[in-house]
């Protein structure tokens, strides 16, 4: 959920490199399209749709190989709905993010009776990371791309990260960084790479925690909101124990969304203690 976030952030902030980076073409009066296309099996935090010139790109960020509907008819029901309404050229992509052997990250085309759509797919680990590694809008998918030796480079995006001068820019994608990092590496090698003041510049870090947290309660997935409020915890006060742990498994879900807003000023396990005094009932 939070890599759905994420994701979104980085093509609707950046929508240049990224028309650059799939159509490798200069792009031309550029703009995010925000569609009413909510009927299912459309998901609105899984579409990203940039329209450059005559052309709308649509880029479909994918975690895990299987869903429901499966992705190939997800993408032919998206195209025939955008071009009913648009009328013009769409290229669709998909990107798989986590390195798997399921033959769903090879297949690019929907096919039954009569009907043949396709569609491209990039697989990040495939991808050569030099070319995301220079630029600042894809930095954070550098972590997932092709590496004989994953911590190296890891290191070498946060060496890129280091070089970026503004401080909120460079937290934003300091914030991308950890989420999409935490597909393939350990939380704690992340943790140690990452600087915790970094993190701090971001005005991303705090949304990406409630737009969580405000996902789980409307799908009803506690467990995706509880997931994303430990990993933060965590990397904030290091491990919690076992007792709080349960109190935090116990609370319900608007009590967790207030808990994810408040945990970003935490800055030791008594605030947490704290927090908990103060919303007994």
């Amino acid at each position: 959920m939070a890599t759905d976030n994420i994701c979104k952030y980085l093509a609707e902030q950046y929508p240049a490199e990224f028309v650059l980076w799939l159509l490798e073409a200069e792009p031309t009066d550029i703009q995010v399209l925000k569609t009413e296309l909510s009927t299912e099996p459309i998901r609105a935090d899984s579409l990203t749709l940039l329209q450059t010139g005559n052309r709308i790109l649509h880029i479909e960020f994918q975690t895990l190989p299987a869903s429901d509907p499966p992705l190939p008819f997800r993408m032919l029901d998206y195209w025939v709905r955008l071009y009913r309404q648009y009328r013009c050229p769409i290229e669709q992509v998909a990107i798989f993010l986590k390195s798997t052997t399921s033959e769903a990250v090879f297949t690019n085309q929907f096919t039954d009776t009569n009907t043949q759509h396709r569609y491209r797919v990039i697989r990040m680990w495939e991808q050569d990371p030099a070319f995301f590694l220079g630029n600042i809008a894809l930095l954070p998918l550098a972590a997932l791309a092709r590496s004989d030796s994953p911590q190296t480079l890891l290191e070498q995006v946060v060496a890129q990260l280091d070089m970026i001068e503004e401080p909120e820019q460079r937290g934003n994608v300091a914030a991308c960084i950890e989420v999409l990092a935490g597909l393939r590496f350990d939380e704690n090698l992340i943790r140690q790479l990452l600087r915790e003041e970094i993190m701090q510049e971001s005005v991303t870090y705090q949304a990406i925690i409630r737009k969580g947290v405000q996902q789980g309660k409307q799908e009803g997935k506690k467990e995706e909101a509880l997931s994303l409020i430990m990993r933060q915890l965590a990397r904030r006060l290091g491990a919690v124990d076992q007792q709080m742990q349960e109190r935090i498994q116990a609370l319900p879900i608007a009590q967790l969304e207030e808990l994810g807003e408040a945990l970003l000023d935490f800055t030791a396990p008594t605030d947490l203690a704290v927090w908990f005094e103060e919303h007994q009932s």
